[in-house]
């Protein structure tokens, strides 16, 4: 890390992250909202500034701004970050009306969790912000809403489904058991990092079936 003295006039605009970022090998990007996303979660979203966002992720406030406008940003991205790839793959799998709707529903179950609680950041405590109805986050709000929706076709599209197709309101709390028991294992891997995700992430898929009422497929 650079010393304080010794340092020509500073160019505006340009950023310094090569000289104050911590050794951790991250991109500068990806070390903001690293560092964003553990303040987020130990202080909450109103008590975290971002010069202490700057200062975690080994930079300045001033460059800090060349990535990022501001918390808002910040809190959008990782929140985003979080349903983009599931999102895209629940597409994918609808389309594929051949194969089992419950395997389907099994797949994106597991990869979900591996993608919430396999990455980079603690996102568990980002879904209990107060802050998640502000309009800034209202394309992650329309996301989720869109993934939800996903996991309902799925879930609708297996023999279950079939069998609870007069009852709208028995199939809506089945999906809503299901995509609260995904979305919540976040918090549980808190409680113990330790565990393989890989192995986290089937069992999780084998449980969210069985609470739709499901067997989970055999592998």
């Amino acid at each position: 890390m650079s010393g304080g003295t010794g340092e020509g006039p500073r160019r505006v605009g340009r950023p310094r992250a090569d000289q104050l970022r911590t050794p951790s090998g991250r991109p500068p990007r990806e070390e903001l909202l690293c560092a964003a996303a553990e303040l987020f979660s130990v202080r909450g979203y109103a008590a975290t500034t971002t010069r202490a966002v700057a200062e975690r992720a080994g930079m300045r406030q001033a460059t800090m701004y060349h990535y990022f406008s501001g918390k808002e940003e910040l809190l959008a991205e990782l929140l985003e970050s979080t349903v983009a790839p599931s999102l895209t793959l629940s597409r994918r799998l609808l389309a594929e009306t051949g194969r089992p709707a419950e395997r389907r529903l099994w797949e994106l179950c597991r990869s979900d969790v591996l993608l919430l609680c396999g990455g980079p950041y603690d996102l568990g405590a980002l879904y209990l912000l107060p802050e998640l109805d502000r309009p800034r986050l209202a394309r992650f709000r329309r996301m989720r809403e869109e993934l939800r929706y996903n996991y309902r076709a799925l879930l609708d599209a297996t023999p279950l489904g079939a069998r609870l197709a007069g009852d709208g309101a028995a199939l809506a709390l089945r999906n809503d058991l299901v995509f609260g028991l995904i979305e919540g294992v976040m918090l549980i891997r808190r409680s113990d990092p330790g565990r393989p995700v890989a192995a986290f992430a089937e069992a999780a898929a084998d449980a969210a079936l069985r609470i739709a009422g499901l067997e989970a497929p055999a592998a």
